[in-house]
């Protein structure tokens, strides 16, 4: 299956890929980032927290700092994000794509309790991806990978953490649908990562198949 550059548009292409902790995000970035790259694409890769000096803070005060705070801290990292990284690489017609963006950010913060309509307003002047890719798992499953990986994080940590964080993502999923946003829901229980990441990359060849024509 042949895919038309997206090069030949004047601006790239702005993709994110969120799911529960464990899902398989980075992994399947990769594989789709060389899908993409043996289709003629110039990509480029990034992730949330960005690697700025708000994203290293972020991931510095993530297990001491809780809240509202962290969730401001978190939302200036993604404002900082786009304007210094991601819009520059989809103005010059590169295909961006970001392990977790939006959707995080309207689930992590939930787990200190924070109100999602607050998440939603925090977030709301963010540039929406030309496609919001959510991957759905299994929360037993993922408990599991994440028992035998250890925990990356303090919201990890919690009982039942990969239920309530499938939970979340479900609302914040409906949430973007709600407002428009362009989503794909992709099923990583029974499939490699290289089998998600294809099945996303033919979601762009349809995306993109009136330009091509």
């Amino acid at each position: 299956m042949s895919l038309r550059p997206f090069s030949d548009h004047q601006r790239g292409l702005f993709v994110s890929v969120d799911g529960p902790s464990g899902a398989g995000k980075s992994t399947i970035v990769q594989h789709l980032a060389q899908l993409l790259v043996a289709a003629g694409e110039d990509v480029h890769v990034t992730a949330e927290p960005s690697e700025g000096p708000i994203g290293a803070l972020c991931r510095e005060l993530t297990e001491t700092t809780t809240g509202h705070a962290l969730a401001c801290l978190y939302a200036a990292d993604r404002y900082h994000h786009l304007e210094a990284e991601v819009r520059p690489h989809t103005e010059a017609g590169r295909v961006v794509l970001s392990d977790r963006y939006i959707p995080s950010g309207l689930v992590m913060q939930r787990f200190d309790g924070i109100d999602p309509v607050f998440l939603w307003r925090l977030n709301s002047e963010a540039d929406r991806p030309d496609l919001a890719v959510i991957l759905e798992a299994d929360p037993e499953v993922i408990s599991e990978r994440l028992s035998e990986r250890g925990p990356h994080n303090r919201f990890q940590l919690s009982p039942g953490s990969s239920h309530a964080e499938t939970h979340f993502y479900r609302q914040a999923t409906e949430r973007l649908i709600q407002a428009g946003f362009d989503v794909l829901r992709v099923d990583v229980n029974r499939q490699p990562p290289e089998q998600s990441a294809a099945l996303i990359r033919d979601r762009l060849l349809t995306f993109f198949a009136p330009a091509a024509g």
